[in-house]
């Protein structure tokens, strides 16, 4: 009882400093638990949304998969047959055919593309009664013909549609015109997708190419009859194998699986960001409690004296940890809370409808948030708390402090050094690799152990490093900037540790600036060496037919390039298969792409029954010019495709790739098999080049699902892209940053409260207010630089080394973002300006002679 009571005492007595310490244990706590319940809402916002728009039992074609469009852009379906074949099954209620698609494009009278922004999808189907599940028509009616189409509330809210408002929609079987009669709104929330129906006959024709089938079929179970007990019954009814048949939470499972991947890739990015600022939080508590101690020194030599012991002294220390703990741990995770229901405002901003209705605060997102905040606080205090066990009575007595063991430094020091050496050693193991998943698992140990290692070595560096920027920046100042120097410089562990917190955000953002940068400049480069077309088109979508035949008919093009993937099965002499498929092109294409081959000649491979592979597969399977491989097309016939090149792998545009013509690829296809075009390119007619663009351009604008880009275009189009990506990261890495300049604003308040008495002497000499203050800015400066420099070195050689991993991949620059490195160091100066307000202005407000009597 008497430990907790001077721990409790001793708690609420620095109340300010536990602030910011607590500060930094809610943010970390915050990220983590909002990280939960936003990922947690996300997943039942989806589950709610499958449970909804799932049958009972549904049928649909055998290969048929949800996240998946049939490679000639029309949905997989089944003759209408199998519904009346269905209905006469043991427990069905009632069955309906029902038609979907997702590979369309719906545009307003305005030609502007109703779809969303945010990758969720177009959906275009008939109105059955199973849409009753999960909608209501709130506006208008049904669409009973050809002409007339019902759109979802959100859509017509999100694009200011109106009944009688024309839409046209977009799809490989041609544009139909319809006009709106209905608006249906959701039960549920509707995570984005833009909605439209149709009557079935229309959706029928104009989605699926001919009437007579259906994507599924819906059924609903006859009273007392189970969902399993029916799917029974209609796979015998229909023969088993035949098709697809799945119960609604099958089905809804499958849904929710195709959404899983990117749920997580969110989930895991957004902890691992926590986890750093966890990991900057340590060093915060860490000086905070050490500083606690330094201060309390006498206090605990007069509590050893009087009898006692050190885990007494040690578990006082661990329970005012324990309380901070607690005390940030709880406010983080209501602040977690209130960002996760940022974060869903920010979502449905960018067009992904997240509903505080769904709000989901599973049990164990508190429970997680609390046990972390604490155990990283209490892990944070341990050494301080060992150190204070270790004091004696007589050393304390005398005010000599806590026990500062040089072995104990240098041992620390050799320990720093050697896992420093062996990370840099595994950073250049990783940089000479031969294979870049080999090399990717070895520059993750390289990071870890040189920064490990910086972190432990960081107090032996602090004497050198800030010696040389007091060197460049203080000198000028002259006595201030001399003593703001000996300050950093009076505690190399806290300076450090301080500095540690910050070099870690730094280092990864100086890491991510040199990889983003490099990929930039080697795709440029590669662009220039090997694209020789002028112009790219390409979208979210394939090239739909109608788009296709506008851009052959452009004029002022030399030649238009058709590009397409398609779905096969490669079998090498060897005997391997490998299902990657192969790309179809025109020959022409071996102008607009100019890529290098190891043996043959790339316009060999457009030629009869011919196909050239890449220089990894060729040497995986050892395959040589000449060779013939067995080529299985989906859904068509086995062809023999002679070996008639084989391009050199050492690039980031199609690499890998495995090029035959069209030609031979419409000999074993059938017609209604034949892909839609991927990309297509094209080259201007010779000093046209700006005519044939604006014709180009115009010539695709009724199709804005498609970009035009020339190479200036697309280079742009890359770098912002990049630099999106780099933004977003950068903007969490900032959560790191925060804390670690709390962690400069803690160091810098103690230091200034260590030494009370040292500064009313100094002001009793002459120090002006105006130079403590300048002297104390100065100070943290200093501080905010070394991490900066740490981070920043630290850095830019994970990066290089990344890049060396990258130019396995074909990324052969490396790229040193200069401007951003010297922006990022100078800003550093002015966070170190930032941090020192506050202790700044609270020195300056000292009493003199209270200072001067502090003891």
């Amino acid at each position: 009882m008497t430990v907790l009571k001077t721990s409790m005492r001793n708690f609420f007595a620095h109340k300010g400093r536990m602030a910011l310490s607590a500060v930094a244990v809610l943010l970390s706590v915050a990220f983590v638990c909002g990280t939960l319940v936003f990922t947690d809402t996300m997943n039942t916002t989806f589950d709610k949304l499958f449970a909804a728009t799932s049958s009972d039992v549904t049928v649909s074609p055998k290969d048929a998969k949800s996240d998946d469009t049939p490679q000639n852009g029309k949905p997989d379906s089944m003759p209408a047959s199998v519904l009346a074949q269905t209905k006469k099954a043991d427990g069905v209620k009632s069955a309906e055919g029902a038609v979907s698609s997702m590979n369309v494009t719906v545009v307003d009278s305005d030609n502007k593309n109703m779809g969303s922004s945010n990758g969720a999808p177009t959906i275009a189907g008939n109105w059955t009664r199973n849409d009753l599940r999960s909608m209501e028509i709130t506006e208008g009616r049904a669409p009973r013909g050809p002409t007339e189409v019902m759109v979802d509330a959100d859509t017509a809210d999100k694009h200011h549609l109106k009944r009688g408002d024309e839409l046209r929609t977009i799809a490989v079987t041609g544009d139909f015109r319809a006009k709106i009669v209905g608006i249906a709104s959701f039960k549920v929330t509707n995570p984005g997708a833009a909605v439209v129906y149709f009557d079935t006959a229309t959706a029928q024709r104009e989605l699926l190419g001919s009437t007579g089938r259906f994507t599924h079929i819906n059924i609903t179970a006859a009273a007392g009859v189970t969902d399993a007990r029916l799917k029974q019954n209609v796979t015998a009814t229909l023969g088993a194998g035949t098709y697809k048949v799945q119960t609604q939470k099958e089905t809804a499972d499958e849904n929710r699986s195709d959404v899983g991947s990117f749920m997580d890739v969110i989930k895991y990015a957004m902890l691992g960001f926590a986890g750093i600022a966890f990991l900057v939080g340590i060093f915060l508590i860490i000086n905070t409690f050490s500083m606690l101690v330094a201060q309390r020194t006498r206090e605990i030599g007069l509590m050893r004296a009087i009898g006692s012991s050190r885990k007494q002294i040690n578990r006082s220390v661990l329970v005012e940890a324990t309380l901070l703990g607690v005390f940030g741990s709880i406010l983080g995770v209501g602040a977690g809370v209130g960002l996760a229901v940022g974060l869903m405002k920010i979502m449905s901003s960018m067009g992904m409808e997240l509903s505080t209705r769904d709000l989901t605060v599973k049990a164990t997102t508190p429970v997680v948030g609390l046990l972390l905040g604490i155990v990283v606080t209490v892990l944070a205090a341990y050494l301080p708390a060992r150190r204070a066990g270790k004091v004696s009575p007589m050393a304390a007595l005398r005010d000599a402090g806590t026990p500062a063991d040089g072995k104990a430094g240098l041992v620390r020091g050799l320990i720093g050094l050697v896992l420093t050496g062996a990370g840099a050693a595994a950073l250049y193991a990783a940089a000479t690799a031969d294979k870049a998943s080999d090399g990717s698992l070895v520059l993750g140990a390289g990071v870890v152990l040189t920064l490990i290692g910086f972190v432990i070595v960081g107090p032996l560096l602090a004497g050198g490093v800030v010696r040389v920027i007091s060197a460049v920046l203080l000198r000028a100042f002259g006595p201030v900037g001399r003593m703001a120097e000996r300050n950093a410089l009076r505690n190399p562990r806290r300076t450090g540790a301080t500095g540690a917190a910050l070099m870690i955000g730094l280092a990864l953002v100086a890491c991510l600036s040199v990889v983003g940068s490099s990929m930039v400049a080697s795709a440029t480069s590669e662009l220039d060496k090997s694209v020789g077309a002028d112009f790219i088109v390409q979208g979210n979508q394939r090239i739909v037919p109608q788009a296709e035949k506008a851009m052959e008919t452009t004029p002022g093009l030399a030649h238009v390039t058709r590009y397409k993937d398609v779905k096969a099965t490669l079998t090498s002499p060897d005997g391997k298969t490998d299902d990657s498929g192969i790309t179809a092109a025109d020959p022409s294409y071996a102008d607009d792409l100019r890529r290098e081959t190891t043996a043959g000649e790339l316009s060999a491979a457009y030629g009869k029954d011919a196909l050239s592979v890449g220089s990894d597969y060729a040497t995986k399977h050892h395959v040589k010019v000449g060779d013939t491989l067995t080529v299985a097309f989906d859904h068509g016939s086995t062809a023999k495709l002679k070996v008639a090149a084989i391009t050199d792998d050492d690039t980031s545009i199609d690499q890998g790739a495995r090029y035959t013509s069209i030609a031979t690829m419409k000999k074993y296809l059938p017609a209604d098999r034949i892909p839609p075009n991927e990309i297509m390119f094209a080259k201007a007619k010779d000093g046209q080049e700006k005519e044939a663009y604006a014709a180009l351009k115009k010539a695709m604008e009724p199709y804005p699902q498609y970009q035009v880009r020339d190479q200036t275009d697309f280079k742009q189009e890359l770098k912002d892209q990049v630099g999106q990506l780099l933004n977003m990261v950068y903007g969490l890495l900032a959560l790191a940053i925060i804390v670690a300049v709390l962690g400069v604003v803690n160091t810098l308040a103690l230091s200034v409260v260590e030494r009370t008495r040292e500064i009313g002497l100094m002001r009793a000499i002459g120090l002006s207010r105006r130079q403590l203050r300048r002297m104390i800015r100065l100070e943290s400066v200093v501080i905010a630089l070394f991490g900066a420099l740490l981070g920043l070195g630290l850095g830019m050689g994970w990066g290089a080394t990344a890049q060396k991993l990258l130019a396995l991949e074909g990324l052969n620059v490396l790229d040193i973002p200069w401007p951003t490195i010297i922006g990022v160091f100078i800003g550093s100066a002015f966070v170190g300006l930032f941090a020192a307000l506050i202790p700044a202005f609270r020195a300056g407000r000292m009493n003199v002679l209270n200072a001067i009597a502090t003891d």
